[in-house]
C-alpha cells in the first residue's frame, strides 16, 4: 500500500499547494504592474443587498422614517478561481461624488479580479434618486453615512458568500468615498452598522477631504491609508496627518501618503489640469459620541438637508479646485495600495472578523 502512495505524494502536495502559489503569485503582482485597461474583462454579476438610509450617524437603530430600509444593487466582480474551496479576498469600492465611473471604480474592480481578488462596485446614488437626481441635491441628501451603511451592507452579504473570504475585505473609496472610507475606520461606525461584528481588514482613501474629525476615536483595528495630491486643494495633508494620528491613537496603523504633483483624480479619465466644484477644505466639523457631525464653530448639527446646506454653504469656497489625470501618479498609487493590500491578503495576513 505505501509503495501506491508514495509515487503519488508530489501530485497530492502540488494540489495543496495550487491554491497558496496562485495566491502568492496574484498578490506579487499587486506590487507590480497592474492588468492593463486592455487587459481585463467586464463580466460581473449584479447582486441585491439590504441596506439603510440614516442621515446621520445618530439616526442609526432609530425608526423607519430616520433610517428607511433600501435596496441597493451591488456590481460584483468574481475572479474565476474562486470557490468554496478557494475562496478569495475582496474590495468595495465606493465612489465619489460624480458617481460610479467606468475608468475609476469599474476599472479598480476589473483589475482586482484579474489579479484573483473579488471586487465590489457600490453605488449609493442609483437606489436613492428619489432623494435627489443632480450633482448637488445628490450631496446634500445622500449623506456619507448613507454610503457608509451601503458599505458595510456590502461587507455583511460577502461575508455571507462562500466564494469570498469575509475576514479579508478591504474598503477602497475615491473623494466623496474616499471620506466615508476614513469614517469606516472608527469603531463607532463599525459597531452601529455592523452589529454582528463584521469588519474590514483595510482601508484606502483616494484624495478624501480630511474635514471631521470624532470625539470618540477608537479604531476598528485595520490599517488605514491615505492617499493624497500635493496640488489638490480640496484636501489638506496636516488635516489628514491629524486625523491618521487620531486612528493611530485608537489602535489602527495610518499613513498618508502625498504625491508630489498631484491633482484631484490623477486616476481618473480626464487631462488637467482644469478647475471644478467648491473647495471643502476650509470646513471642520466634529462627530459627538451619539453619532452627530457639528460644525466646529458653534456646534451646529447637520441634522437634515437645510442645515447642511447652510453650513456647507457657509464654510465653503468657491473657486473650487483643480483636478487632471496623472499616469505616472497612478502607477504611484497602484503600487502603495498593492503593498498595503498585499500585506493584508496574504495567507499569514490577520484576520479581522
Amino acid at each position: 500500500m505505501m509503495r501506491r502512495f508514495w509515487p503519488m505524494l508530489p501530485v497530492l502536495l502540488a494540489g495543496l499547494l495550487l491554491p497558496v502559489a496562485a495566491s502568492a503569485m496574484h498578490f506579487k503582482q499587486l506590487q507590480e504592474d497592474w492588468p492593463a485597461r486592455e487587459a481585463v474583462g467586464n463580466s460581473h454579476e449584479e447582486v441585491s443587498v439590504t441596506s439603510r438610509s440614516p442621515f446621520m450617524l445618530s439616526d442609526v437603530g432609530k425608526g423607519s422614517n430616520a433610517n428607511p430600509e433600501t435596496e441597493i444593487t451591488v456590481d460584483l466582480y468574481i475572479p474565476k478561481e474562486a470557490s468554496a474551496d478557494n475562496p478569495v479576498p475582496a474590495v468595495v469600492l465606493l465612489h465619489g461624488a460624480a458617481g460610479v465611473i467606468g475608468s475609476r471604480e469599474r476599472l479598480y474592480a476589473q483589475q482586482f479580479a484579474e489579479m484573483g481578488i473579488a471586487a465590489a462596485v457600490v453605488d449609493a446614488f442609483s437606489p436613492r434618486r428619489e432623494m435627489a437626481t443632480g450633482f448637488i441635491d445628490r450631496l446634500l441628501n445622500i449623506t456619507e453615512t448613507m454610503m457608509l451603511a451601503d458599505a458595510y451592507a456590502t461587507l455583511k452579504h460577502l461575508d455571507e458568500r462562500s466564494d469570498v473570504d469575509g475576514s479579508k475585505v478591504a474598503l477602497m473609496g475615491f473623494s466623496y468615498g474616499g471620506m466615508a472610507t476614513v469614517f469606516a475606520a472608527y469603531e463607532q461606525v463599525a459597531e452601529m452598522l455592523a452589529t454582528e461584528g463584521q469588519r474590514f481588514a483595510a482601508h484606502v482613501s483616494f484624495y478624501g477631504p480630511c474635514i471631521a474629525r470624532f470625539d470618540r476615536n477608537e479604531a476598528t483595528g485595520a490599517p488605514v491609508l491615505m492617499l493624497l495630491g500635493a496640488e489638490d486643494e480640496i484636501t489638506d495633508p496636516q488635516r489628514c496627518r491629524e486625523i491618521a494620528q487620531d486612528l493611530e491613537e485608537g489602535g489602527s496603523p495610518s499613513e498618508v501618503v502625498v504625491y508630489e504633483g498631484a491633482y484631484h483624480q490623477w486616476d481618473g479619465s480626464r487631462p488637467g489640469p482644469r478647475r471644478i466644484g467648491r473647495n471643502l477644505a476650509p470646513c471642520e466639523f466634529r462627530v459627538d459620541e451619539q453619532g452627530n457631525a457639528r460644525e466646529g464653530f458653534i456646534g451646529l448639527a447637520m441634522d437634515g438637508p437645510f442645515m447642511r446646506k447652510a453650513i456647507l454653504g457657509l464654510c465653503s469656497d468657491s473657486d473650487g479646485y483643480l483636478m487632471g489625470r496623472d499616469d505616472s501618479v497612478r502607477a504611484q498609487s497602484n503600487a502603495d495600495v498593492g503593498e498595503l493590500l498585499g500585506r493584508t491578503f496574504s495567507p499569514h495576513g490577520e484576520a479581522r472578523n
